[in-house]
């Protein structure tokens, strides 16, 4: 570890939906720049396996099973947060969750459940930091949408869609409230990446139509890792974000089919 280069040193970070994809991806990230992390999910043994590769790297880590869209999950997640390290640095609401439906064929379930996790979640943990951020008048919230919520052309779920719009509205509101006390709020909206969720739900040979299609819409011609995005998420969490705040940046590869 190279630690006059640690982007992170001393910083506290919570991540949500942690355990593994993109959230997993960002707290190793976030680790091997010097941060201590929060590990937040519902697989606990998914937890364990992601905290013993943080230890593994020298840092402090620690992992809470709370459900995001409770707010009484929330706030026992913040308050055992702050009891072990006093102060949250950063908070990434990557926790999220959809279900393959037609429109037409939508329950009240399909829709609640989606927009609960995705959209409700963010809402509730960035309120149970934001007295603490304001209080020490430094803090950095990073949201994880979608090039769904900005109208991707080959997009079919109504609720996963409209659940991460509304986090990228959610982010300029929290943006503009927050900035006064020097805290920055952005969102990062990821395009066409092989994560486990690709796979779910879906045949060997449907991931493999779905990744080549995504792939020739792409102007660089891949797939995004989740690499690409715990490197947005490192700089974003940084101090060399300073500057930026109420922010979408998409991180898709330059996808043509949603010019």
């Amino acid at each position: 570890m190279r630690s006059e280069l640690q982007k992170l040193t001393n910083k506290t970070a919570l991540i949500t939906g942690s355990a593994r994809g993109f959230g997993k991806a960002m707290a190793i990230r976030f680790a091997e720049e010097g941060a201590n992390i929060i590990i937040n999910d519902l697989r606990e043994e998914e937890m364990n396996d992601t905290a013993k590769e943080i230890q593994d790297l020298g840092r402090e880590v620690i992992t809470i099973k709370a459900d995001v869209s409770k707010r009484n999950d929330v706030q026992e997640l913040i308050s055992r947060s702050l009891h072990s390290w006093n102060k949250i640095d950063i908070l990434v609401n990557n926790a999220g969750t959809f279900r393959h439906k037609d429109f037409l064929e939508m329950t009240d379930d399909d829709w609640d459940i989606v927009l609960n996790v995705d959209l409700k979640g963010p809402f509730l943990v960035s309120q149970a930091i934001a007295k603490h951020m304001i209080a020490r008048k430094y803090g950095k919230i990073i949201n994880i949408a979608s090039i769904a919520g900005l109208g991707s052309s080959n997009i079919e779920m109504a609720n996963y869609a409209s659940a991460k719009a509304g986090l990228i509205q959610l982010t300029k509101v929290i943006a503009r409230r927050l900035g006064p006390y020097g805290i920055n709020v952005n969102c990062i909206a990821p395009g066409f990446v092989v994560t486990d969720f690709t796979f779910m739900n879906r045949t060997p040979k449907e991931v493999k139509t779905i990744t080549e299609y995504r792939t020739r819409n792409a102007i660089l011609g891949r797939a995004g890792t989740t690499a690409d995005i715990a490197n947005l998420a490192l700089f974003l969490a940084s101090d060399e974000s300073s500057f930026i705040t109420g922010q979408t940046i998409l991180c898709d590869g330059g996808r043509i089919d949603r010019w």
